[in-house]
């Protein structure tokens, strides 16, 4: 009953606006935030577009591992969108607001792209595990309407569930003041605004997370348990070291998106501070879709070589039409000077 009551401390309604109090305890230093998180927009953007026109424009890439890839890009430029350009005006701008339908708009996008991510990652593994533990069935088994459908489920899963959940959460009335000690619309902050005991939207946060966030995290454990039992029985060292780089860039990607993910979302509360929790979700949405393209472009042969192949050809086209523009206009010059030669 307690806790019923402070949870609705205050009796007037939230309607309108929310306030984000975000990094406002940095004063000037907002400033200079705004431009690391500039700069790192941008690179987050052209890095992911980048790597979905690669594989695009070359057939060589054209495999389920990087079909995955493709959607996991997007949900990448996704979720950074959905934060990013409102916190870069909101360091730049006195009045740090959002709407009650922007707010739950983007806890939506952040929910659908964040979900359909752990899956993707899921799906990613599991077509590590065919290719590795068995190869000769690899090409059936990973058909391509076999790799429609898990990525179709991946993102119908976020969709779904995170619809209901900002549908439901947005239903109940919240009461008290309208600030969120936040720099986005995050459902923690919000659940603490309900004028009700908000167990039952603790409950679905906790069953979303078990279903569709520690499950996927657990297949991709299982299947790397199975592919790494599988590399060790191979003969030869260089086997060994070629089978463990097809999936070095797929690990350190799942390491680093649910290092940070499940650090938001575990993290002791006798240790943790506001400040600290806000740089936390920084990482999760600013730093992390900036690592992934330099992740797979580093760490990944066929992509640097399919990169290499692209600029070339890129350099080639823009060469061989400056040389045939200028032969042309050379030869117009002397068909000229012949005329006149003649007359």
């Amino acid at each position: 009953m307690s806790s019923s009551v402070s949870y609705a401390a205050e009796n007037q309604t939230i309607s309108g606006v929310f306030i984000l109090l975000g990094f406002t305890y940095l004063n000037k230093l907002q400033i200079l935030l705004f431009l690391v998180l500039l700069v790192a927009y941008l690179l987050t953007l052209m890095g992911n577009l980048i790597i979905i026109l690669l594989i695009k424009l070359n057939p060589s890439l054209h495999t389920p591992m990087y079909f995955f890839l493709v959607n996991l890009s997007v949900s990448e430029i996704c979720v950074t969108t959905s934060v990013t350009p409102q916190l870069l005006v909101h360091l730049l701008v006195e009045e740090k607001t959002i709407s009650l339908a922007g707010c739950a708009a983007q806890l939506n996008v952040f929910d659908i792209t964040g979900l359909a991510a752990c899956c993707l990652l899921a799906a990613m593994a599991y077509d590590r595990y065919v290719a590795i533990c068995h190869p000769l069935h690899y090409t059936t088994i990973m058909s391509g309407r076999v790799c429609a459908l898990l990525a179709c489920t991946s993102w119908l899963i976020g969709i779904s569930v995170a619809i209901v959940q900002t549908t439901w959460l947005f239903s109940l009335p919240l009461c008290g003041s309208n600030r969120i000690p936040h720099y986005f619309c995050y459902i923690q902050p919000l659940q603490k605004m309900l004028c009700i005991d908000p167990w039952k939207n603790v409950i679905f946060g906790l069953t979303v997370l078990m279903l569709f966030i520690i499950s996927p995290f657990l297949l991709i454990v299982l299947s790397y348990v199975r592919i790494i039992s599988t590399i060790l029985k191979l003969p030869s060292a260089e086997g060994r070291r070629k089978a463990f780089s097809t999936c070095s860039s797929h690990l350190t990607v799942v390491t680093l998106l649910y290092g940070t993910g499940l650090l938001s979302y575990l993290k002791p509360t006798s240790n943790s501070t506001p400040e600290s929790d806000l740089l936390i979700f920084l990482m999760h949405t600013a730093v992390t879709p900036m690592m992934n393209p330099i992740i797979y472009t580093l760490r990944n042969k066929e992509v640097k070589v399919a990169f290499r192949n692209t600029v070339g050809k890129a350099f080639f086209s823009h060469s061989w039409r400056y040389w045939r523009m200028e032969r042309k206009i050379r030869e117009n010059h002397v068909k000229e000077g012949n005329s006149f030669s003649f007359r």
